[in-house]
């Protein structure tokens, strides 16, 4: 592996454990056994090397909603699909990342919020759209409306105020509101479906 991604590799490692502020370079290049000297050899600085990381990890989302949306049979599928990416993507994340993205990498925070506000929005839209076709979803919903509603309840196990990390675990709390969320969608045709891919699973896991 080339040095300039096991950098950004060990950084990924690091701020999803103990947040993007608390992470120091000094901390990072001891990890890596190598000199703060070799790490500004590949990043100017650590809004640099964040933004890497950043990148990284957007690219790696955007893959992971792709597919997703290719192996799914349908929109509910597709979401619970999703929810195990998320889970698993979760399970390892603290959740003042997004805290000190926001506050300290200003630039890096922009792509994330344009990532967000576009990508993501237009995958969710999609998916909603999707679910209504297939009747599994309720006609009647406001397409955009909902859309950027599960945008915004997205960011809300973010909020260490809300949900402190002591007391709550962020992948938990994110798979409770993305379950919420989905069977505020659905038909009863799409309840029976959501049921029916859980004891799927249940015989899978078993």
């Amino acid at each position: 592996m080339e040095i300039r991604d096991r950098i950004r590799n060990k950084a990924h490692d690091l701020f999803m454990q103990y947040g993007i502020r608390s992470v120091s370079m000094d901390d990072i290049a001891a990890q890596l056994g190598m000199s703060k000297k070799t790490i500004y050899q590949f990043f100017a600085d650590k809004d640099e090397l964040v933004e890497a990381v950043v990148n990284e990890e957007l690219d790696s989302t955007q893959k992971d909603c792709m597919q997703c949306l290719s192996e799914a049979k349908d929109a509910i599928e597709e979401m619970l699909l999703t929810m195990e990416q998320v889970h698993e993507q979760m399970s390892n994340m603290n959740p003042m990342v997004v805290f000190d993205l926001e506050k300290f990498h200003q630039q890096a925070y922009q792509k994330f919020s344009k990532h967000k506000n576009e990508f993501l929005y237009k995958v969710i839209k999609a998916n909603i759209e999707r679910g209504i076709k297939e009747e599994l979803y309720r006609p009647e919903l406001n397409i955009d409306i909902i859309s950027k509603y599960r945008l915004e309840t997205m960011m809300l196990p973010f909020n260490v105020f809300v949900f402190p990390p002591g007391k709550y675990n962020l992948a938990n709390v994110t798979h409770d509101i993305m379950e919420h969320f989905l069977y505020g969608l659905v038909t009863l045709k799409g309840h029976k479906q959501i049921l029916k891919y859980k004891q799927e699973r249940i015989k899978t896991e078993s």
